[in-house]
């Protein structure tokens, strides 16, 4: 089994594991296609990936990624597709159910906490 700085992938997390391969296996010239990458990362690990995949498009790469993640929507000049039942659109990230309900959450959590609680 692959180690990165003398640790086997086995000893990481799944987040970390992730990350040490995009970090360490991917190089430039790759379609590479993700199924929610922020699964198993922090918000402070999702901009690493995101550092990432700005190093590897800036090494012509390409990315086609399945995510809820307003953070990796955000990434400048990525098309946003939104797959409904009608078929498939492109969006702005921000008229995203899930950009919008970030939103009201980190806007009034104590409102939002009382609604799904109360």
């Amino acid at each position: 089994m692959e180690s990165y700085g003398g640790v086997s992938l086995h000893k990481m997390s799944h987040g970390e594991g992730f990350l040490k391969l995009v970090q360490n296996r991917f190089s430039g010239r790759g379609l590479y296609i993700f199924d929610e990458p922020e699964a198993a990362l922090s918000p402070m690990r999702i901009m690493t990936l995101i550092c990432e995949i700005d190093r590897l498009l800036k090494a012509d790469s390409q990315f086609i990624i399945a995510t809820h993640s307003p953070l990796l929507m955000a990434f400048p000049g990525a098309q946003v597709l939104y797959i409904t039942e009608k078929g498939i659109e492109p969006v702005s990230f921000k008229e995203t159910e899930h950009y919008k309900l970030t939103l009201r959450f980190l806007e009034d959590p104590e409102r939002m906490m009382g609604y799904l609680l109360g």
